[in-house]
């Protein structure tokens, strides 16, 4: 399996795909962060704290994780190449964990430049270091967390259809649905009593929390769980492809 993740993460990074996930992630966080004189513009803002990166990074993650997953199992399928890659000396779980882990490892490289916002703007505090450090970190561990979802979720897409672009709505798709999905229909409040257990099925309630900077088991094990139901998923499917 080893072998198979550092092809699949040289894969990414030996075509413009891995370089422009990184770059347009950047691109879009810091001019948001800090050229668009608008909500999220950290120098507008007036205190010194990154929240705004942890609202928006999200969001930016809900098309950009879809664009490196859709092809894990889309291109393979078209190339013809799936066949072959079943018969090496590795089980379906381990493609899957190779392609999986290496999509996270790419979201860890997109989030780590951007420890240069929170060096910025501990610099700018009033004092320097007037910044709430337990919630950037919290906040950084939730991102991770949401980002190797979000991964899981794109794998899942990817192994459903041999279009790439087709594997890239339906991922989208899922992830928004996921991450907000839930809150919307406890906004409904057609659940009535049970409208808050069904808020706690999407991944934003869990996100929240770990951004306050309190890393809770019960989030931490939400993720855990999300992560491993769709690369459960995406197993069977693969081993339906062979019925």
């Amino acid at each position: 399996m080893y072998t198979l993740l550092r092809k699949e993460i040289s894969s990414f990074l030996s075509s413009l795909i891995g370089y422009a996930v990184i770059i347009v992630f950047l691109l879009v966080n810091g001019l948001f962060l800090w050229v668009f004189p608008q909500e999220f513009n950290i120098l507008d803002y007036g205190f010194a704290s990154i929240d705004n990166y942890f609202m928006l990074a999200p969001w930016v993650f809900l098309f950009l994780i879809p664009a490196i997953t859709m092809r894990s199992f889309a291109e393979e399928h078209k190339a013809g190449t799936m066949e072959m890659l079943l018969t090496k000396p590795v089980t379906d779980l381990e493609i899957i964990l190779a392609k999986y882990l290496a999509g996270v490892v790419l979201v860890l490289f997109s989030v780590l430049p951007t420890l240069i916002y929170y060096v910025t703007v501990y610099k700018l505090g009033m004092p320097p270091g007037n910044l709430d450090q337990g919630g950037t970190w919290g906040s950084y561990i939730g991102l991770l967390f949401l980002g190797a979802g979000f991964v899981a979720i794109g794998i899942f897409a990817s192994s459903i259809s041999n279009n790439q672009i087709v594997s890239f709505l339906i991922a989208v798709f899922l992830c928004g649905f996921m991450y907000t999905g839930f809150e919307f229909i406890y906004d409904l409040s057609i659940f009535g009593g049970f409208g808050l257990l069904v808020s706690q099925l999407g991944i934003n309630a869990h996100y929240t929390g770990m951004s306050r900077g309190v890393i809770d088991t019960r989030d931490v094990l939400y993720f855990l769980s999300l992560i491993a139901i769709f690369l459960m998923l995406t197993r069977f499917r693969l081993e339906r492809r062979k019925w």
